[in-house]
């Protein structure tokens, strides 16, 4: 597919490795940007969703996988394509356990890596 890329370029993949979450807008139309959790595993960005309400940005990103990022003050355009490989929902589990698993966050990381968070979970590509 043209102008797809799985990866994001050096500055912004340096970006999404040290932040503790970014900004995201599903669709294409004029929705806000909220904030979620997100890992990077093999240098790709993953999210997962904590609720499955009608109205959440994962299920606006089944209907219409365009959207943007925020991240340290930058946006970038992304496609979200939705993640089958059990190899990489096992790496993106270690990864949310890794990141958000200690202190107070830790029953949130355990809820994101039970299997209806796990079966949310959705690749961030850059579009070019």
């Amino acid at each position: 597919m043209p102008g797809r890329n799985k990866h994001f370029g050096p500055d912004a993949a340096e970006l999404l490795q040290a932040a503790q979450s970014i900004r995201v807008r599903s669709g294409s139309g004029r929705h806000r940007f909220i904030g979620i959790w997100m890992v990077v595993v093999e240098g790709r960005l993953f999210v997962r969703s904590w609720s499955l309400k009608q109205r959440s940005w994962y299920r606006t990103f089944l209907s219409d996988p365009r959207g943007a990022i925020a991240v340290a003050k930058k946006r970038f355009a992304v496609r979200a394509i939705r993640t089958r490989s059990e190899r990489i929902k096992k790496a993106v589990d270690k990864a949310y356990l890794s990141k958000y698993g200690s202190g107070g966050l830790r029953r949130y990381a355990r809820a994101l890596v039970g299997t209806r968070s796990r079966n949310t979970t959705t690749e961030l590509v850059p579009l070019r």
